[in-house]
Order: C-alpha cells, then sequence, then structure tokens
C-alpha cells in the first residue's frame, strides 16, 4: 500500500464512521419518481419550449461552444441571453458563464486581492467561500444575517476595498438576507455588497424578478448580483449583473471566465426559452409559494422566502431514514446533514416543485407529513 492509497482508505474509514460517506445515484430517463430533490423550482427543464429550444440549438451550433469566450466561444445566443437576463434583472448589463459557481469565483476574485477586505455572511454557499480564500483578501466572516458585525467589520476596514458577500434567499434554512440594511451599510462605508440570487431568481418577488429587484436594489451603485440558470430556470449556467464598467472588468481579469469554454449552446438557449416562459407567465412563481404554504403548515415548520421547505431531524441518521423512506413510496427528497449544513442540524430538504402535477404533489404531500410525522 503506497502513502496515497493508506491515506484514501483512512478517509474513507473516518467518513463511513461518521455516516458521512456520500455516492452517486444516476437517474434514467424513465424515472418515475416524483422529485422534490432537485433545483428546478418552476419544472421548466423539461417544458418543451425549453428542450425544443436546447435540441435546435445544438443542431444549430453544434454540441459545445468551441473555445472560451474571448476567443471564439461567445455566440449571438450568449449575448441574448444577456441582453434579455439584465432586462428580467433590472440591471444595465449581463454576463453569462458556464455555471453559477464559476460567476461567484469570478466576481470576488476579480475584484478582491491581498489588499482588499471581505466581509462573508457564515451562511453563503461553499463557491463564495471557495471564491473568497482564492481571493487573498483578508476574510471576516459575520453571523448570520447580523447586519451590526457587517457594520463593525466594515468600520474596521479603513481605506481598503471591502465586498460583503450575502445570498438574497440562503437554500439550506429558506430565509432571506437583509439585504436593505446591508445595502445602506455598504453605502456607509463605500463597499460594495455581492448578492447570489441563485435562490431568488424565478422564485421571490412578483414574477420572480427575484429579491433584489422587488426591495428596488437591482441597478445599485453598491450593489452587484450573481445568478444561477440550472435552478428555476432549468438549464445550466451563471451569470454576474451589474454596470458596464464591472463587467468589462470581469471579461478582462476573472480567470474562471478567460481560461473556461464558453457555456454550451443547448443550455444557453434553453435558459433563454426559459426566461421568456417567466416573462409570459409571472403567474408561475405563486405554485411554489402556495406549496410552501400548505407543505409547511401541516409539518408545522417555518415557511421559507423561496422554494426550498427545511424540516430539521435530530440526527443524520433519522434524515437519511426518512429519506429512503419516501423514496421507497416513490418521492425523492433531499437530505442535507453535517458538514454541508452550516448550524450543523441535518434536515429534509423539500423542493415545492411548481411543475409536479396536482395529484402527484397532494400524494407526495401526504406521504412527506406521515413519514416525517410518524
Amino acid at each position: 500500500m503506497t502513502r496515497w492509497t493508506e491515506w484514501l482508505s483512512t478517509q474513507a474509514a473516518d467518513r463511513e464512521s461518521k455516516n458521512l460517506t456520500r455516492i452517486l445515484n444516476p437517474r434514467r430517463t424513465d424515472d418515475d419518481v416524483i422529485d422534490l430533490a432537485g433545483n428546478d423550482y418552476l419544472g421548466l427543464s423539461r417544458h418543451p419550449a425549453v428542450s425544443g429550444a436546447a435540441a435546435a440549438a445544438a443542431i444549430a451550433w453544434g454540441a459545445g461552444s468551441g473555445a472560451s469566450r474571448l476567443v471564439t466561444g461567445t455566440l449571438e445566443l450568449h449575448q441574448e441571453l444577456e441582453r434579455e437576463l439584465a432586462a428580467f434583472l433590472g440591471w444595465p448589463d449581463a454576463l453569462v458563464f458556464s455555471t453559477g459557481y464559476h460567476a461567484n469565483l469570478s466576481v470576488v476574485t476579480a475584484l478582491a486581492d491581498r489588499d482588499a477586505l471581505i466581509v462573508s455572511d457564515a451562511h453563503i454557499h461553499a463557491s463564495l467561500i471557495d471564491a473568497a480564500r482564492l481571493s487573498r483578501a483578508e476574510i471576516v466572516v459575520t453571523p448570520h444575517n447580523d447586519v451590526e458585525a457587517v457594520r463593525r467589520a466594515l468600520g474596521a476596514a479603513g481605506d481598503r476595498r471591502t465586498l460583503v458577500l450575502a445570498e438574497s434567499v440562503y437554500s439550506v434554512l429558506g430565509d432571506a438576507a437583509p439585504l436593505r440594511a446591508l445595502a445602506n451599510a455598504c453605502v456607509d462605508h463605500d463597499a460594495l455588497l455581492v448578492v447570489d440570487e441563485a435562490h431568488g431568481l424565478g422564485v421571490v418577488g412578483v414574477g420572480g424578478h427575484g429579491l433584489v429587484r422587488e426591495l428596488g436594489l437591482a441597478g445599485h451603485p453598491h450593489v452587484v448580483v450573481a445568478a444561477t440558470l440550472s435552478k428555476a430556470l432549468g438549464a445550466q449556467g451563471g451569470a454576474v449583473l451589474g454596470p458596464r464598467a464591472l463587467l468589462h472588468h470581469l471579461v478582462n481579469r476573472a480567470r474562471p471566465f478567460i481560461f473556461d469554454t464558453a457555456l454550451a449552446p443547448s443550455p444557453t438557449a434553453g435558459a433563454l426559452a426559459a426566461l421568456r416562459i417567466l416573462v409570459d407567465e409571472p403567474e408561475l412563481p405563486d405554485v411554489i409559494h402556495r406549496r410552501v404554504g400548505v407543505l409547511g403548515r401541516a409539518l408545522g415548520v417555518g415557511l421559507p422566502a423561496g422554494a426550498v421547505l427545511s424540516i430539521p431531524m435530530p440526527s443524520p441518521q433519522t434524515a437519511l431514514a426518512a429519506q429512503a423512506t419516501c423514496l421507497e413510496e416513490g418521492i425523492r427528497v433531499g437530505c442535507f446533514r453535517p458538514p454541508s449544513v452550516p448550524d450543523g442540524v441535518s434536515r429534509l430538504r423539500i423542493t415545492c416543485n411548481a411543475g409536479v402535477s396536482a395529484s402527484d404533489w397532494q400524494r407526495a404531500t401526504d406521504t412527506i407529513v406521515k413519514v416525517v410525522s410518524g
């Protein structure tokens, strides 16, 4: 046994002893399980207009974009999506990336360096955590949604460029960030608020315009938004939205953008088709919130700002057992457990998907309530 095989064996045994081993579970095309674990919040990934647009784009442009965006990888499709996404979210401009992860990495690492300070909410996504570390800036982690702690950190920043990192809606607890108060703090200290709208786009606000626009912060000089195209829009990719000068800086300085192959034609066209459906059917997010309300009240848990209902469980083992029971009944639910959860509390994660039929949704809610309550 080599040093590396021994280390890998020890790591695997440690995970197993803590019941933290993860495995990949591929889905089949004929999978008939009701999926309440994914992030396809509006059920648009299989909408005929969305899948049709994705298929047509593959035929017209090919399977891939062919290069990074600064070489030959920028397609007319990318620019069309950027224009319509910026208009929908209320920003001057948008820049599309291959993933939401890359969007977050890009905006943080291109704006922060050793001379900067990053003030990070304790519950931000792993992509923002990684971005902060890669930037080499000093990092101050503040308690979740604690605006006064953010203000104290900003007050100690001196004349350094400072970023404040937050999500509009947090994926684990489902709560909304105090964005107005954070934006005001950034104005007072000349800082920049980076908001990840991954769980807000297509879900929060009138017509699913996101929490930033709903609060009147779209276009704010101290705010920049990152988003993903892989959740409510049912496709793949990410975007950063902000002033043209900032996005021009990303094109020139963001390594995850410069050196990455551009988003493929199919998901680009799929996201664009999904966005147009959302524009034409602004009532779609209302289905999510009705379902969140019904199931949340039946389970006696707090209602989230977004589409994901978080159900605390006594232990990782209990959560996994409940997840397995639901699956046996034909319902797929998510399961968050340490170390993936920021507060160390294991949870079932229920996506209140607007694309599930009314009859399937009723069967799923009955099953979940029975499993959790029993």
